[in-house]
């Protein structure tokens, strides 16, 4: 069993940025692939970014050239900087185990962009 641990979701304004975390258990963090998918209420949910265990990156259209995904094997932890955010940005943001199987969703992270 793994466990995911979303953290930094919040209320930001738009044009602001916010720093999303996932933290994983587990002792092979390092040949992990994960991404960051989110949701909003009605609709399906839906891919942001991947990352693979080389570090090599692939975004949605709506994220390219705002969002960055990262990961630091040494804390088990990959990260999704957001900035410009806009109001459409606002949805529940899960960090997902897409690779080895079986595949392990978070518990998502709130993420409103508002004035």
């Amino acid at each position: 069993q793994v466990q995911l641990v979303e953290s930094g979701g919040g209320l930001v304004q738009p044009g602001g940025s916010l720093r999303l975390s996932c933290t994983a258990s587990g002792s092979i963090f390092s040949i992990y692939s994960m991404g960051w998918y989110r949701q909003t209420p009605g609709k399906q949910r839906e891919l942001v970014a991947t990352i693979i265990s080389g570090g090599t990156a692939n975004y949605a259209d709506s994220a390219k050239g705002r969002f960055t995904i990262s990961r630091d094997n040494a804390k088990k932890t990959v990260y999704l900087q957001m900035n410009n955010l806009k109001p459409e940005d606002t949805a529940v943001y899960y960090c997902k185990r897409t690779y080895p199987l079986p595949q392990y969703w978070g518990q998502g992270t709130q993420v409103t962009v508002s004035s």
